[in-house]
């Protein structure tokens, strides 16, 4: 036999107490004794006793959860911001309800539609890199819940936004490329539609043209952010015998798809084709050769997201909208760190 889900008034029953105080002392309010909520706690939890957040959503205006969707998880930069964000929620008493879009355009919809249905106080989104139809974002801010775009950002006003120096990072790189000697230099730029992979192009451009060295369209390669996307572009340039000294990408998982593209075809990084890349992941210096890159502090995207959503969920006057930059620093291990001339 199924026991019923244990309430407030039989907690109250028990102790023989109003059904106020044990909602108070589970609560964590200050008007009940920390001796009061300690008993009231440990009968719950003897009792089995859970809460109920739907009923929650119904008699309060606040359900302290918040709504987090990401393209990937199976993605270290993606991976840690969620985690950090996390810990800053379980700090500031919030739950995460964490959906995934896959980095598809309608599913993202759907889990958006599905965080508003569950009343969460807040959201916190990095869009598909299919995302052209913003109107499920308005939908969002009609029904006043606040919003923070963190990392890939609508071209819509009036938004807060998080997002890293995306241009100067990567003219960063293909600056120190430049300067160490290389001049055939190629970008995988995944979809320039996206403002990541917009800015990160400019920034290859930006240094290409200080250097005055031409930007070779067949080796700016555009269709995605992933190691798929990285492997197909190497491998079409290699079969067209139009291979560079180096390869700039958008992302490290672009990086990845070019490091088996090279393992299959017996080909050795560096010394055949050197690779740099825009993000950070553990496992980078793992790889042979450990992959130098542009890194993303991870931890502080998230604390500024969660910054900016929990100062607008708990402030009931107008606050103005915010738009953070934050800056990247070059990552020098062992690829582009000297210039290897294939001749």
């Amino acid at each position: 036999m199924v026991n019923k889900s244990v309430r407030l008034s039989d907690i109250a029953e028990r102790l023989n107490v109003s059904t106020v105080t044990v909602s108070k002392a589970l609560r964590n309010h200050p008007d009940i004794s920390p001796q009061t909520k300690k008993i009231i706690s440990d009968v719950a939890a003897e009792m089995g006793y859970t809460p109920n957040f739907m009923a929650r959503n119904l008699s309060s205006r606040k359900s302290n959860t918040i709504g987090i969707v990401v393209p990937k998880i199976a993605h270290f930069f993606f991976g840690s911001i969620i985690e950090s964000i996390y810990n800053i929620a379980f700090k500031n008493n919030y739950e995460i309800i964490l959906t995934v879009s896959q980095e598809d355009a309608e599913i993202e919809r759907k889990h958006i539609q599905t965080l508003l249905s569950m009343r969460v106080d807040g959201i916190i989104i990095s869009i598909t890199q299919e995302t052209k139809d913003y109107s499920i974002f308005e939908t969002v801010k009609s029904r006043g819940v606040p919003i923070v775009f963190m990392d890939r950002i609508p071209q819509i006003p009036n938004i807060d936004t998080v997002f890293v120096d995306d241009r100067g990072g990567a003219f960063k790189a293909v600056e120190h490329a430049i300067k160490l000697g290389y001049k055939k230099i190629a970008h995988f730029a995944g979809y320039t539609e996206i403002n990541i992979g917009q800015l990160r192009y400019l920034g290859f451009e930006d240094a290409m043209k200080k250097y005055n060295l031409p930007v070779n369209k067949d080796w700016v390669c555009r269709g995605g952010f992933g190691e798929k996307y990285g492997y197909e572009s190497f491998m079409k340039l290699y079969r067209e015998n139009n291979l560079p000294d180096l390869i700039f990408t958008v992302t490290y998982p672009v990086a990845l798809g070019i490091y088996m593209a090279a393992s299959e075809l017996n080909l050795k990084i560096p010394n055949d084709i050197d690779v740099i890349c825009f993000g950070d992941a553990k496992v980078q210096k793992f790889l042979s050769p450990p992959l130098s890159c542009i890194t993303q502090p991870t931890n502080l995207i998230a604390e500024k997201s969660m910054e900016i959503l929990l100062e607008k969920i708990n402030k009931t006057e107008e606050i103005t909208y915010k738009s953070i930059e934050i800056p990247t620093e070059l990552m020098l291990r062992g690829t582009c760190i000297n210039f290897n001339k294939k001749k």
